[in-house]
C-alpha cells in the first residue's frame, strides 16, 4: 500500500516536472509572452493530467518568477516591472561573480573544453531566431554554476538567470549575439588563467552589459493558441525527462 502510494507520488511528480519544463522552455525562447494566460484546462488537455497536477506545475513555476497566479486561481505568464528587471540582473550580477571566483584557476581541462564546446554551439547558432541564442547564453551561465558543484548556487543562479529570460522577452531590442559569444569566450580565458580578479570584473562587465543591451522598451505582444504553442514543448519535454544542460565533468 506504501509502495503503491509512493509510486503515484513519483509518477505526479514527473507528470509535473514534465509541465514545467516544457512551460519555462517556451517562456525562456519567447513563445510565451509576459501576461499570457496559463489556464488549467487547458494544460491539463495539453499535457494529459490533471487540472491539479497542472496547478502543482504553475505553483512551481510561480516559486520561480516566471508565473504570476491571480485570484480564481488565474495563471499567466509573470510580467515584471522595468525595476524588477533591473534588480533580477544586479543580483544575478553579484551571484555569478561568486561563481567564477570560486571556479578561477580551478577547472578540469574537460571542464573547460565542455565550457568551449558550449560557445561553439552558440557560435553555430547565429543567424537563427534571437529566442535559441538567448537561451544558449543562458545556459552558459547556468552550466558555471553547475560547476560549482554547490545546489545552492546552481539553484539561485538557475532561478535568476530565468528570471532574466523573461525580461529579454518584455524589455529588450535585438540580442547582441557576437558580444555574447566573445564575453563568454573572455571569461573561459580567465577561468583557466586563474585570474580571480579579472574574470569577477569581466562576469560584472558582461551582465551589465547584456542588462543595458536588454533593458529598453516593451515588446509588442502577439496573439497566438495557447495549446498550439505547446505543442513542440510538450513533446520535447515528455520525450526527454532530463533538462537539455550539457554534462558537468566532476572537478578533478
Amino acid at each position: 500500500m506504501a509502495a503503491r502510494a509512493t509510486s503515484k507520488t513519483s509518477e505526479s511528480s514527473d507528470k509535473v516536472s514534465v509541465i514545467c519544463r516544457a512551460l519555462r522552455r517556451a517562456i525562456i525562447e519567447q513563445a510565451l509572452e509576459p501576461g499570457a494566460k496559463l489556464p488549467e484546462d487547458s494544460l491539463g488537455e495539453r499535457f494529459g493530467v490533471s487540472r491539479t497536477i497542472a496547478r502543482h506545475a504553475l505553483g512551481q513555476l510561480a516559486a520561480e518568477g516566471l508565473v504570476e497566479l491571480r485570484r480564481n486561481r488565474i495563471a499567466v505568464v509573470a510580467t515584471p516591472s522595468w525595476q524588477e528587471a533591473r534588480n533580477a540582473f544586479d543580483v544575478r550580477i553579484e551571484l555569478e561573480r561568486l561563481v567564477v571566483r570560486q571556479l578561477a584557476g580551478k577547472l578540469t581541462k574537460a571542464q573547460i573544453a565542455e565550457l568551449n564546446a558550449h560557445v561553439d554551439a552558440e557560435d553555430g547558432a547565429r543567424g537563427g531566431t534571437d529566442a535559441v541564442s538567448i537561451r544558449l547564453a543562458t545556459e552558459f551561465h547556468i552550466l558555471l554554476a553547475q560547476m560549482t558543484n554547490s545546489p545552492i548556487l546552481v539553484r539561485y543562479v538557475s532561478e535568476v538567470a530565468y528570471r532574466c529570460c523573461l525580461t529579454l522577452s518584455l524589455y529588450s531590442r535585438p540580442h547582441s549575439t557576437e558580444c555574447a559569444i566573445n564575453e563568454h569566450r573572455a571569461i573561459i580565458a580567465a577561468l583557466a588563467k586563474g585570474d580571480e580578479a579579472k574574470v569577477m570584473d569581466l562576469m560584472h562587465h558582461h551582465l551589465d552589459s547584456v542588462a543595458n543591451r536588454a533593458l529598453v522598451a516593451p515588446a509588442p505582444q502577439r496573439g497566438r493558441d495557447l495549446l498550439d504553442i505547446l505543442a513542440p514543448y510538450a513533446d520535447e519535454a515528455t520525450n526527454d525527462r532530463v533538462v537539455k544542460l550539457p554534462k558537468v565533468a566532476r572537478r578533478g
